[in-house]
């Protein structure tokens, strides 16, 4: 599926949407470029999931966990050097708890540590503000 946004409200509509439709269990893989709205598409999935706090980007802490009507496991690839640095942290534990959502953002830096049956979201640039979301998944 692809779905264009002509700007970061639109982002935030449809991550507000993917979030509410979430049961847990999911694993989300997010990749783009530096700056293409990865996180701002997360903090709209938040909202989705009933999550009042300020979602932060997790790049140097590599995860930070929120509650809401589902927990939240919000983990960015970017600054890992190794698939080691996951294993040491219980990786395969976040990715297994199905009263949760794992989104990874820069997932494609290790993606074999992924499950298959992961839900898939790029996101590419359509001009400045414009961006386009392919998922392999209904939204």
């Amino acid at each position: 599926m692809e779905i264009l946004s002509n700007n970061a409200e639109e982002t935030g509509k449809i991550g507000l949407e993917i979030g509410k439709q979430l049961k847990g269990g999911e694993v989300i893989a997010l990749t783009g470029d530096l700056g293409a709205g990865k996180t701002t598409l997360v903090k709209a999935i938040a909202k989705g999931l009933e999550i009042d706090k300020n979602i932060l980007s997790p790049t140097f802490t590599i995860v930070r966990e929120y509650e809401g009507r589902l927990k939240l496991y919000h983990f960015d690839f970017y600054r890992l050097s190794s698939e080691d640095e996951l294993y040491e942290i219980g990786f395969s534990e976040y990715i297994n708890d199905e009263h949760a959502v794992t989104i990874i953002e820069w997932a494609d830096m290790f993606e074999n540590v992924l499950p298959e049956d992961r839900m898939n979201i790029q996101i590419e640039y359509n001009g400045e503000d414009s961006r386009i979301l392919r998922t392999d998944f209904d939204i």
